[in-house]
């Protein structure tokens, strides 16, 4: 039978994902809800400008929307959001105003929303329980600016008189994770300190709503206190150096703390493995304890896989589900479990998966996937100097193409952000792009990267600038060793903190023929007066202190030796970002055009930190796959 691939060179295969096909996927999934007798949840719109809608599936499985245009539920707090909205058991729904930050409250069968809360703060990590509305405040007006947990009157007394919002807990520090205990009497929440950031120390209080007295809870960093019964709480903590359950009994004394457990605190199932993450949004959950007192988590080992626990902490069963990667438990009624997330083997999506029956259904997105088009990632670890380095490898793929037998991919080495985060492997279309048109991408999780315990995340302590670039530079190397990518046509791409890294690596040189820089740091000193609050220290600990540090500063920081970049730049940037403000990259923009080194800088209006608009997601992807086609000397099929 005659084989109907054509010989095609690598990046130049015929895909049938097009750019205007990312902006459809890149729809985003903000939280899911059992409510009024049906699923509720958030998602993006790219075509309204990235506009955060709230949907409504009733019973007979029909979706409408419920927050319509112009309103968005979006979150400010901490800049990066989460928790913007919840609904009541009524079907009352209660979210953050993107414009104007203020909650507001819409009434079933109505179109007006009702402002709850005044002008001035933000508000994020919305929580209904037994009929009350908590939240976490965030005031940047003041100096110094007050944070706290608070409870807002949902009968709209506080939309023009800010005392009428209760404050429960406040000061200069942060704030997470409000929990009401069964019997109303105490809140348990999660706060950290100004100078650290929640992975690094993080504890808990249970506070008293009557006598005000607050029962500090044993953590390093603790994450999503949860109450078993009105004097037991569950929660997690990196205490073992995994981000494990454990359980603690609450009284009016305070206990010892870690790292030396005491008789009030015991380990809820240990593993291998982290129940937890980087505290980055505020809803994110990562454990449910269930009506029966079984409890679902998720352990992440690179991927994540879903475990189901007794309620003594035995493992029950292991479930083999689609979606692995950067999961969140969003809700739970009865055995039936509410989960975004992302997959290697389906779209991003929201599922809901019956424990009991052990089986899945897909609400929004979760399409599966064709293995032809998407094989899957392949873990991979290489040496480093620092130790081994942890990476997925998305080859090639495309059932109606091949390559020459004796050439090699190009390949793309991708960066995630924070750098307190992870690539999970799972399937991304914007990775299906490139990868269907014959330009592998290996998502790299340097040193310093979640999912892997906390010594691998401490790697970059006090070593931004060189672990990760050591890390990625080994990656890059032992993928071209073993023969997978084509040695001289490798680039390196990243967002951010990811964008930090791929300019830094460009210093370096010797390795990466091209930099596709998104919105990332060049100039250390310049972000550390430019960036915003909930970051304000977090250069501390990846670099140092200033003003001591300042030499380092200024050698770790790309932009010092610009001059060392010899290889072509693109760089994309949003106009709006208060994270990486522009002058960033129109520092490294104006050093690379200098000495005439062949570069590309796109402005993209409206756009903060991270593209949530239709047309900048495909101008983005076209640019991409354009300026790596002119580099490597490939015609890329739009």
């Amino acid at each position: 039978m005659e084989n109907a691939t054509r010989t095609t060179p690598y990046g130049s295969w015929p895909s049938p994902l097009s750019a205007s096909d990312l902006a459809v996927a890149g729809t985003k999934i903000d939280g899911a809800q059992y409510a009024a007798g049906g699923i509720w949840w958030s998602e993006s719109v790219p075509q309204e400008r990235g506009r955060m809608r709230v949907m409504r599936r009733d019973g007979e499985g029909a979706a409408q929307e419920v927050l319509r245009t112009p309103w968005s539920a979006r979150s400010r707090v901490h800049e990066y959001g989460g928790g913007a909205w919840t609904v009541a058991e009524d079907g009352t729904l209660l979210f953050v105003d993107g414009e104007s930050q203020r909650v507001h409250r819409l009434d079933p069968g109505s179109d007006a929303p009702v402002p709850l809360t005044a002008q001035g703060p933000r508000y994020g990590g919305l929580r209904v329980q037994q009929g009350r509305l908590f939240a976490v405040r965030e005031d940047l007006r003041p100096d110094p600016h007050q944070r706290a947990i608070v409870e807002i009157p949902m009968d709209g007394s506080a939309a023009e008189d800010d005392s009428a919002v209760a404050t429960i807990l406040s000061g200069d520090g942060f704030f997470a994770h409000p929990a009401l205990s069964p019997d109303g009497t105490r809140l348990a929440v999660v706060t950290w300190d100004e100078r650290r950031m929640p992975w690094e120390h993080a504890i808990a209080f249970a506070a008293n709503l009557e006598t005000g007295a607050r029962t500090p809870i044993p953590a390093r960093a603790a994450l999503q206190p949860e109450w078993l019964s009105d004097d037991e709480l569950l929660f997690a903590d990196d205490v073992s150096g995994r981000w494990n359950l454990y359980r603690a009994r609450i009284g009016e004394q305070p206990v010892p703390p870690i790292p030396t457990p005491p008789a009030s605190t015991e380990t809820f199932s240990p593993a291998d493995a982290d129940t937890g993450g980087g505290l980055w949004v505020l809803g994110q959950r990562w454990f449910r304890v269930l009506e029966d007192g079984r409890v679902l988590t998720v352990r992440t080992n690179g991927s994540d896989t879903l475990v189901l626990l007794d309620a003594d902490g035995v493992l029950l069963r292991e479930f083999d589900v689609p979606f692995d990667g950067d999961l969140s438990l969003e809700d739970a009624h009865g055995s039936l479990v509410l989960i975004t997330g992302q997959g290697s083997r389906v779209t991003p999506g929201l599922w809901e998966l019956d424990l009991d029956a052990g089986v899945a259904r897909a609400i929004r997105g979760g399409d599966p996937v064709d293995p032809a088009w998407v094989p899957g990632a392949r873990p991979v670890t290489f040496a480093g100097p620092h130790g081994p380095v942890h990476a997925f490898d998305h080859a090639p793929a495309n059932p109606d193409a091949d390559a020459d037998p004796h050439a090699l991919p190009p390949y793309v080495v991708q960066v995630h952000g924070g750098p307190t985060a992870h690539s999970s492997g799972a399937q991304a279309g914007w990775i299906t792009y490139f990868t269907s048109r014959g330009i592998g991408v290996l998502e790299v999780n340097y040193g310093g990267s979640t999912g892997y315990g906390r010594a691998y995340r401490e790697r970059l302590d006090g070593q931004w600038g060189i672990v990760d670039v050591d890390d990625v530079l080994a990656a890059a190397r032992g993928l071209a060793d073993a023969g997978r990518a084509d040695p001289a046509r490798i680039a390196i791409r990243g967002g951010s903190a990811g964008g930090w890294t791929v300019l830094s690596a460009l210093v370096r040189g010797g390795v990466f023929a091209a930099g596709l820089d998104r919105y990332g740091v060049v100039d250390l000193r310049l972000l550390a007066e430019e960036t915003h609050d909930f970051e304000r220290y977090y250069l501390d600990g990846l670099v140092g202190s200033l003003p001591e540090a300042e030499q380092t500063y200024i050698d770790r920081s790309p932009l010092t030796h610009a001059d060392r970049i010899e290889v072509p730049v693109l760089i994309l940037q949003g106009a709006d970002d208060a994270v990486v403000p522009p002058s960033q990259s129109e520092a490294i923009r104006d050093a690379l055009a200098a000495r005439g080194v062949t570069h590309e800088y796109v402005l993209f209006e409206g756009e903060g930190h991270g593209f949530r608009q239709a047309d900048t997601i495909i101008a983005a992807a076209q640019a991409e796959l354009r300026f790596l086609g002119s580099v490597f000397g490939f015609d890329p099929i739009p």
